[in-house]
């Protein structure tokens, strides 16, 4: 059986390109709770961390369509959005969010 921890990597690698979720998305479907949302960044960091380096982070969002995105990291992100044909506006979050975003089952 797969710890909270494992389907949350799953699940993440799992979004398709153009697309994206949510965190609360990500958390409700690995089987968490209301609060499991917050967890999410922190697991997917240390699997980084463990060698899973290929986790689209860019593809999980804010549930109000809002991306995260630093100052350092802000350059490379954005050209991963261009280059998935995801849009983002001028107060960063994605247009026709609704359209793209992909409901986990």
């Amino acid at each position: 059986m797969q710890t909270f921890s494992e389907r949350v990597v799953k699940i993440a690698l799992s979004i398709p390109a153009g697309r994206v979720t949510t965190y609360g998305r990500i958390a409700r479907a690995a089987g968490g709770g209301g609060m499991a949302a917050q967890s999410i960044t922190t697991i997917l960091g240390k699997a980084y961390e463990n060698g899973q380096t290929n986790i689209p982070f860019h593809r999980i969002v804010y549930a109000d369509g809002r991306i995260w995105v630093d100052t350092q990291r802000r350059k490379k992100r954005l050209a991963l959005y261009k280059k998935e044909g995801i849009e983002i506006d001028e107060k960063d979050r994605v247009k026709d969010f609704w359209d793209i975003l992909w409901e986990l089952k």
